[in-house]
């Protein structure tokens, strides 16, 4: 089949763009307003960048019907900083209730009884019951055009300056254990994927 994603005419009970650029990972976002309000939200469309200096994204949509930013943009722009939490197997339903819409002044940490716990280089808590927490400084922010004036798409940048690793997922070598950490990632529609020992395979690049 064939079709134009703009004319919307695949035929098919759902738009299946989502299902075909899977598996992503989950930048699992926690930010603070400026009147300290605490803010964790998942983001699928989300990668690291580069690596020297570390960056990464993610790409949040439309927010609420008054200002049309999401909370987690708004917080970065005005704080310029975030935190990005590794979403796991055991937070999957955190992970997932925290993904609400909700008004700006509810703490989804609070609502999914996670633990904030004090990052050591920005203001945004990291959330304790995540193995990985990527401390970021907000770089830029890159707008793409929507297809109509209500679509706004707004690709946040942040320079990774500060790693959290849980040290009971780093193995005696010296490597991390990403099946014990089983990381998830979004798949299409409301489907997810695990990571663990069994789904790892090891290739080695050519020479």
């Amino acid at each position: 089949m064939f079709y134009e994603p703009k004319k919307k005419n695949h035929g098919l009970a759902k738009n299946p763009f989502n299902s075909l650029v899977i598996p992503r990972p989950i930048g699992w976002i926690s930010t603070v307003d400026p009147k300290g309000v605490l803010n964790l939200a998942p983001y699928s469309f989300f990668n690291a960048v580069c690596y020297s200096p570390p960056t990464v994204m993610f790409s949040a949509g439309i927010g609420s019907a008054n200002d049309r930013t999401k909370d987690s943009a708004r917080n970065v722009e005005n704080t310029g900083e975030f935190v990005c939490n590794m979403a796991t197997w055991d937070t999957r339903e955190q992970m997932n209730q925290s993904s609400a819409t909700l008004p700006a002044e509810v703490d989804e940490i609070a609502l999914t009884k996670l633990t904030p716990v004090p990052s050591t280089m920005v203001s945004a808590p990291r959330i304790a019951e995540a193995p990985v927490h990527l401390e970021c400084k907000y770089l830029k922010t890159v707008e793409i055009p929507g297809w109509n004036k209500t679509d706004i798409y707004k690709i946040i940048f942040g320079e990774v300056i500060g790693i959290n690793i849980n040290d009971d997922f780093i193995t005696g070598d010296g490597l991390i254990d990403i099946g014990k950490m089983k990381p998830i990632g979004r798949l299409g529609y409301n489907d997810y994927t695990k990571i663990d020992f069994d789904s790892i395979f090891t290739l080695d690049r050519p020479d």
